[in-house]
């Protein structure tokens, strides 16, 4: 048994985690100084990779599923899903079996990794809508393409993204809905009542609002205000500064409300790397400025999000005008509410739990101490 200690997000006070066996046992107030705060570990629903690992790699490997959990453990992040983009059905499997086999052969991936984000490849085939998936692979979505994903996975996904403007929608929702797999809207052109019928199916959730989308659309109706305005879908959302201005992220959290607004990364490979010009398998050749903004090589056009969690944790504090409490629930409580209850702290749950430090300016967190299930990661 040992003692975990910091400030509670929630109300700036000091506690006390005593862990067991790897279970939270005990929280309890403290009368001890604390300068660091302390949190369950973040919740990442949207990783397509981090510091050169790759989940859509042109061979995928299982042992770039192993550094990736351990570089995503190291930024404070114990659960996250390994996501998959619009690609061939031969390489959507691949990738899902890499992912599968590094579950089977490394207990820390087990931990973290409750199962795979399959994003595409039923999404919209119109520019701008699309984002830097690659059209050709663009495909109505097929019940019995799914299945051969979940034999081939050992049924690893869990949730779907998808465009609810094709006709196979419904049926293709309301089935995987059925099976426990979360569906969520995004990249898509599908009208207001397209989307109504998704969620009716059972979507429940929409992939990183406000993005992947057209940068002209229709003032009103549009599927950003549609799904803004269906209370039934929690939206997830990228806070690096990039992908969403500040006063866009704050009108999106105030219309959606805390416990329906997520915080994700949707990092890629380059995340963590210093900046410079690289030849991506997604976009092709890319510019990662300093400031953290990744695009199309001599275009404003994003390729992609680079920001960890971590950080954008701490801008949404300053983009959102919301408190640390709020930003912390929307990386934890409200994430892990798709991945069985993970995201609580409480007595009874796994004690994965990070110590941190704000950065000056909100820019970031300093992640000082991480444990996944009671065990300090070093």
């Amino acid at each position: 048994m040992h003692t975990v200690t910091g400030l509670n997000p929630q109300d700036g006070k000091p506690i006390e985690i005593i862990v067991r066996d790897g279970i939270i046992h005990a929280i309890n107030a403290s009368g001890r100084d604390e300068e660091q705060w302390v949190s369950r570990g973040f919740v990442d629903l949207q990783v397509n990779g981090y510091g050169g690992d790759d989940v859509n790699m042109e061979e995928p490997d299982p042992q770039a599923i192993v550094s990736l959990t351990a570089k995503m453990i190291a930024a404070g992040v114990t659960t996250y899903l390994p996501t998959i983009i619009t690609a061939s059905e031969e390489k959507i499997t691949a990738a899902l079996r890499a992912v599968a086999r590094a579950r089977q052969s490394n207990k820390l991936v087990a931990e973290c990794v409750p199962y795979v984000h399959v994003e595409g490849p039923h999404i919209s085939p119109l520019d701008g809508f699309r984002g830097a998936h690659p059209v050709e692979q663009v495909r109505p979505p097929n019940l019995a393409e799914f299945a051969r994903w979940q034999q081939a996975s050992g049924g690893l996904v869990g949730m779907v993204t998808l465009s609810p403007h094709f006709e196979e929608s419904e049926e293709y929702i309301s089935r995987l809905t059925a099976q426990g797999v979360h569906v969520s809207i995004g990249h898509t052109h599908a009208s207001a009542d397209q989307i109504h019928k998704a969620v009716d199916a059972g979507a429940r959730l929409s992939t990183h609002l406000g993005n992947g989308i057209a940068g002209m659309i229709a003032r009103h109706p549009n599927p950003i205000w549609t799904q803004l305005s269906d209370d039934r879908l929690t939206a997830s959302m990228i806070a690096d500064g990039h992908h969403l201005p500040g006063d866009t992220l704050k009108a999106m959290v105030r219309t959606k409300g805390i416990d329906r607004s997520i915080l994700v990364s949707d990092a890629v490979a380059l995340a963590g790397l210093p900046a410079g010009i690289y030849d991506a398998p997604i976009g092709g050749r890319v510019e990662l400025r300093s400031d953290g903004r990744l695009s199309l090589l001599g275009t404003e056009f994003l390729a992609g999000a680079v920001l960890p969690l971590k950080d954008g944790i701490a801008r949404a504090m300053s983009m959102a005008g919301i408190s640390l409490g709020e930003s912390i629930q929307m990386a934890t409580v409200n994430p892990g509410r798709f991945v069985g209850g993970a995201g609580v702290l409480a007595v009874g749950m796994p004690a994965d739990l990070v110590r941190f430090n704000i950065e000056s300016g909100e820019s970031g967190l300093r992640i000082e101490r991480v444990f996944v299930k009671g065990k300090e990661w070093s």
